[in-house]
Order: structure tokens, then C-alpha cells, then sequence
């Protein structure tokens, strides 16, 4: 088994990730409810929260609890920090909801795209919140602020941030400390772990490859993939570029910037046309050249939790896949 996570909050293990995310989240919601109880959205005694975001200041007083949210890691991180969005967008894949996060989104409503939400539809649902981000939502963030209260997070995938600004907002800041320092909690022991069984093969250059049906993608540190990467150790190969997020390699030839000593690797796997790119892809001599190839290190991963989701219960999925493909077992306790 792997190791459980440390706070009470967590009480699963890492194997039953999907069980364990449903676990957490219902006893998190259940504690918000309990906390709050009806009715209890806007104490007039509690003061006003200034919060400085990416599109300027908003003041926000007492604990939202009609929040809207408008990407696909806020509405995760609603969720993490016990509390269900009355509006949410569409996902990317697994049309309309994350299969993660089904069962704490049944019945509510959808608002439209992530890219173009509906405003009136979001208008009808009263928010006392509203959570945008400036990447996705810039132009339309004055008819937001009219509809609600709206702050606008910088990007839509650095998932500690969101964490960070959702707790003040929505007034869970210890949710939010105690979510984070399970985060690094978790980094820690998957540290110590990988050191110990690797030994001086640690740290190893990683690359996150996703392919698609007519190219294959680096996502590098810049990216929410990458930085968690980083983050836990992993190291970039030399000549991945530094200043880019993502690198887009056209044809079979660049398969050489692709190098490394262990590949993750993500794509859609209901398109048949990904499916067969990825064949094309890795039939050609110069895969089978390279190193973590003729190593069988290699990994599929599930590209919901490692691309799609950019949020923080996304990133403890990807963690316990990490701690799978490096047989990484036992309990750190």
C-alpha cells in the first residue's frame, strides 16, 4: 500500500486515489456545513476581506456560499476546500464533469464553456462569488463584477495560488493552510522515498509528453505538469527550452528533444486519431533509440489529473501515480 496521507483530513491511501478524493471532499463539505449551517452566507459582524488579485482589488465580506467558478481548477478547489459551486463550466474531456468529480457536482448547473461562459445563466444563479481567471475571462471581467463579486486568478493551473486566493475569498483560509501543507507534507515523503530507493540514479530527467493526432507536445517546467515535476525533483533535460511552458514538435524527426531517463505520457484516449499518432509516433526507429524507451521507463498516465485539471486535488491524483510507477510502498509513519 502507499503511505497514507498525515493530516485527519486525509484518512485514505494513495492506491484507492479516486475512493480517497470522494472520502476527503464529503468530509470536507460535510464539516463547511456543519460550520456554517443555513442561511449563513453574509454575517454583517464579520469585516470586509480585501483581496488583490491578478484584475485589481475586491472586497468580499462574511463566507460565500453561492460561488460560481469558471475553470476547471477552481471548481476542483471549491470542492477540495469543502464547498459545491452552484454554477460550474463544462470540462475539457469527460464531457461535461470530470468523472473525479462527479460525485460532488450532481445536479448543478452548467454555465458554458470555460472560454465563453453564459452570462445571463450565470446571473440567474444569484452568485455571492464569482471565480474567473484573467488568461480566460479578461474581457468580460467588468460584466462579472457587476454580476457579483469576482476576483481573477493570473492563470488557470497554478493550483497553489488558486488554493491560496479561493481560502481568503471564500473566508477558508485554514482549509486552504491545511490543504497545502498536506501538499508539501506529501512532496516531502515522495522526496525522501525516491532518494532512498534510486540512491545516486536520483534525481532523473523527466519528460511530460502528450500527443496528439497530428503532433506530440513537451510540457516543460513552465507548465502546470512541469512545475509539479519540479517540484518533486525531477530534473529537465539540457536542451528543453527554459523560457517556454509548452514545446510542439511537428515531426518524427524531432523525437530526439524528447530524451530522457523516465517518460509520462498523457494524450486523449478515446479519439482514434490520437491513438493512431501515437502509434506512428512510437513505431519509428528514433524512439526505440531513446534511453528511457530502451529502459522500459515510460509511463501512460491519466491526462485528466496530469494536464486537464490544473487544480490541487488533480495534482495529489498525479502524485499517487507517481508513487505507483516507482513501486514506492509502505507508510513514511
Amino acid at each position: 500500500m502507499l503511505p497514507k496521507f498525515r493530516l485527519s483530513l486525509w484518512p485514505f491511501k494513495a492506491s484507492s486515489s479516486r475512493r480517497g478524493l470522494v472520502a476527503l471532499t464529503a468530509c470536507l463539505i460535510g464539516l463547511g456545513a456543519l460550520l456554517l449551517g443555513p442561511g449563513s452566507a453574509h454575517a454583517n459582524d464579520e469585516p470586509m476581506r480585501r483581496i488583490e488579485h491578478s484584475m485589481g482589488v475586491t472586497e468580499v465580506s462574511g463566507t460565500p456560499v453561492r460561488v460560481v467558478t469558471l475553470f476547471q481548477g477552481a471548481t476542483d478547489t471549491a470542492i477540495a476546500l469543502g464547498v459545491i459551486p452552484v454554477g460550474v463550466v463544462d470540462s475539457w474531456a469527460e464531457k461535461p464533469t470530470y468523472k473525479y468529480l462527479r460525485p460532488h457536482l450532481q445536479g448543478v448547473p452548467h454555465v458554458g464553456l470555460e472560454t465563453q461562459p453564459n452570462l445571463e445563466v450565470v446571473a440567474g444563479l444569484k452568485p455571492d462569488l464569482i471565480i474567473a481567471s484573467k488568461r480566460r475571462h479578461e474581457k468580460i471581467y467588468g460584466h462579472l463584477t457587476q454580476i457579483a463579486p469576482t476576483i481573477a486568478l493570473e492563470t488557470v493551473f497554478d493550483f497553489k495560488d488558486t488554493v491560496t486566493m479561493m481560502g481568503l475569498a471564500m473566508n477558508r483560509q485554514a482549509q486552504a493552510e491545511t490543504l497545502l501543507r498536506n501538499w508539501n507534507d506529501r512532496v516531502a515523503d515522495f522526496q525522501q522515498r525516491i532518494q532512498l530507493k534510486l540512491g545516486d540514479q536520483w534525481p532523473q530527467e523527466v519528460s511530460a509528453i502528450n500527443f496528439r493526432a497530428d503532433h506530440a507536445r513537451l510540457y516543460l517546467q513552465g507548465s502546470y505538469t512541469g512545475s509539479i515535476l519540479h517540484e518533486l525533483g525531477f530534473a529537465s533535460p539540457p536542451n528543453h527550452p527554459q523560457d517556454q511552458w509548452m514545446q510542439k514538435l511537428a515531426t518524427k524527426e524531432s523525437i530526439p528533444a524528447m530524451n530522457a531517463d523516465v517518460f509520462f505520457v498523457f494524450m486523449n484516449t478515446e479519439d482514434p486519431a490520437v491513438l493512431q499518432g501515437y502509434a506512428d509516433w512510437t513505431r519509428h526507429p528514433l524512439w526505440k533509440n531513446l534511453d528511457s524507451v530502451r529502459k522500459h521507463q515510460v509511463f501512460q498516465v491519466d491526462q485528466i489529473a496530469w494536464h486537464l485539471s490544473g487544480s490541487i486535488l488533480g495534482a495529489n491524483l498525479m502524485l499517487d501515480q507517481i508513487y505507483d510507477h516507482f513501486g514506492l510502498t509502505g507508510s513514511s509513519q
